[in-house]
């Protein structure tokens, strides 16, 4: 299972998962050596455990456009598909401020609009602060709300 799907995921926005990435990025993503090593097998409670040790946000950097970390385990989210009632718990718990990004990522790439809105408004309180890896491969510090704002704005988050 690789780079495949999870043979019961259902379709989101009528297409795999996994097509809601960009086929360079995705591809960028199966090539890297943090997926090889790290995102094979993992199941979704492995990919918790390792949100949860995510130092920084953030999606391709550098020359090369290497994926981040955060992108790579996106990207394993959607081959897995929780449903949605884990994602809200992961949403709602505040202990893991990383975990709790990628899961407001995933609930954005997944969900309906207004479903959406309703569940990240409220999330405008949170103004703890995130490292997030620029293109150019440097950190910046950015508060959760702010990349909630992104999520909710951007046509490509």
């Amino acid at each position: 299972m690789a780079n495949r799907t999870a043979g019961t995921a259902q379709s989101v926005h009528g297409t795999n998962p996994q097509y809601l990435i960009e086929t360079t990025f995705r591809q960028r993503i199966y090539d890297s050596l943090y997926w090889k090593d790290q995102c094979f097998g993992l199941t979704v409670t492995g990919v918790m455990e390792k949100a949860a040790g995510l130092g920084s946000v953030g999606g391709c950097y550098g020359a090369s456009r290497k994926p981040t970390e955060f992108l790579c385990l996106t990207l394993k989210l959607l081959q897995l598909q929780p449903d949605r009632q884990m994602v809200e718990v992961l949403i709602d718990q505040e202990e893991f401020k990383y975990l709790r990004a990628l899961a407001l990522l995933y609930f954005r790439l997944t969900e309906a609009p207004a479903d959406i809105y309703q569940k990240l408004e409220p999330l405008y309180r949170d103004f703890r602060k995130l490292r997030a890896r620029t293109d150019s491969g440097e950190f910046e510090i950015v508060h959760m709300d702010e990349f909630i704002d992104t999520l909710l704005r951007e046509k490509q988050a």
